[in-house]
């Protein structure tokens, strides 16, 4: 099967609306020696396809829309956050611990980009503050898995190179394996509200549809993102005690609503919310939600009809399943950055990652494909439902099922094409408009993001 097949029949889609997909191949885009290309063209598409469809089906058209992909779109949307200007200022990917680091015996890639994680970390390393040659000095000291474990049990975040050799051989690899690329599940019996059907131009699949976001980063916003250019109403929800950082939001805020609200301290304006909800998208650790009784089926009993969509770095199952992850660390554990830095000099052998963080936005795009054909099939045949997602099953796909496809005539040299201008209440924004395009569909958000919390926590 190729990429795009294979995405498509991951969410559930019918092969025979295949054909209404065509793409625009440029040599160049997202070039690695893995086929990042066809990934993130399988998971545009397939999110694309699935938005024409729900776009169809409730404005009654007699064919879907046509799908229209070109890589070039693709491929600037995959590196977002590195064309985020705020006022002409460039943010900042990654924080000076968030890197490679040498040890003992080989490679560890930290994660400290949250003020939390750079304080577990150097606590767990006995560091006492932010000191990068200190850091290297405490790393290169120790083995890269005596690190991984250390550092993951002070809360912090680190893990060791494996090659991809290693990390199949991996209790967690063959959990990961064991399951589908997209988890999905019917959650209760009762019948789901049928959404109204649509009018007028541009078609948005999603108007209507009410959105709880409870992620974070870069992939469940990605796909709540684009869950909000289809017409979603979209409000994300954060710990007042914890803020994203301020140009992630930027970059991933677009057409979305922000505040915060303390899930356990707050209950009964979670679940005011909760009551008129469509989707709930949530991105934390697999228990951590559970916890608070809100599991899949408990958020479900208590809004019949209800999709849950839920991402998690390890996946919700094998010894990794509570652990903290982020895109560049799943690259390292699962071979990727190996097989992306390796060399035939040894000498100057040194771990690599993807041209983008590919797990991460790939992964929010397969999402946001899982919870349009939710829509769909619950516009059908009624009932809740519930689909999964991880970074580590997509690495998965990566690494073992995609194949590379044929260079195309045209060349990927001016991203500017698919970038966008406009003003906000955070500045002058330049940004990377969306890649899911379909004949009639929307082609940008319809607001810009906001400041990180500043609007109630209600419906507007």
């Amino acid at each position: 099967m190729t990429g795009i097949s294979t995405a498509w029949s991951a969410v559930g889609g019918a092969p025979a609306l295949l054909p209404r997909v065509s793409t625009v191949v440029r040599e160049g885009a997202l070039h690695a020696r893995l086929p990042v290309r066809e990934l993130a063209r399988a998971c545009v598409g397939a999110c694309a396809l699935a938005a024409a469809e729900l776009g169809a089906q409730r404005a009654g058209l007699a064919e879907v829309p046509e799908v229209r992909l070109d890589d070039g779109a693709i491929a600037t949307a995959f590196v977002s956050e590195r064309h985020l200007l705020v006022d002409g200022r460039a943010p900042v990917d990654f924080a000076p611990l968030s890197r490679f680091w040498r040890t003992a015996d080989g490679w560890v890639r930290t994660h400290a980009n949250y003020p939390h994680h750079r304080a577990r970390l150097l606590a767990a390393l006995g560091v006492p503050q932010e000191d990068p040659a200190a850091v290297a000095a405490a790393l290169a000291e120790r083995s890269a898995h005596e690190i991984e474990e250390s550092v993951y049990a002070a809360g912090g975040l680190a893990v060791a190179l494996r090659t991809p050799e290693e990390w199949a051989a991996h209790t967690q690899a063959a959990a990961v394996a064991r399951r589908p690329l997209v988890e999905r599940e019917r959650l209760d019996t009762a019948r789901a509200r049928v959404l109204p059907p649509l009018d007028g131009t541009p078609l948005l699949p999603a108007a209507g549809v009410r959105v709880l976001d409870l992620t974070r980063v870069i992939a469940g916003p990605v796909a709540t993102r684009t869950l909000a250019l289809l017409g979603a109403e979209v409000l994300r929800l954060d710990p007042p005690r914890l803020p994203e950082l301020a140009d992630q939001h930027a970059d991933t805020g677009f057409g979305k609503r922000s505040a915060t609200l303390d899930l356990a301290a707050d209950r009964r304006v979670f679940e005011e919310l909760l009551a008129t909800a469509d989707v709930v998208v949530t991105g934390y650790r697999p228990g951590a939600l559970d916890r608070l009784g809100l599991s899949a089926r408990e958020l479900a009993e208590r809004r019949p009809g209800l999709v849950v969509a839920q991402l998690s770095a390890w996946g919700a199952y094998g010894p990794w399943r509570e652990r903290r992850g982020f895109d560049s660390l799943v690259q390292v554990a699962t071979g990727i950055a190996a097989i992306e830095g390796a060399t035939t000099d040894a000498a100057a052998e040194r771990p690599g990652a993807l041209p983008a963080q590919a797990l991460d936005h790939g992964t929010g795009y397969l999402l946001a494909a899982a919870v349009l054909r939710a829509l769909t099939e619950r516009q059908e045949q009624g009932y809740g439902r519930c689909v999964r997602l991880s970074l580590a099953r997509t690495a998965r796909w990566l690494t073992n099922g995609i194949r590379p496809g044929p260079e195309g005539d045209l060349t990927y040299d001016a991203p500017d094409a698919w970038l966008g201008e406009q003003d906000s209440a955070l500045g002058r924004l330049r940004y990377a408009r969306s890649p899911v395009s379909f004949a009639g569909g929307p082609v940008d958000w319809a607001r810009p993001p906001g400041v990180w919390g500043a609007e109630p926590a209600r419906w507007a």
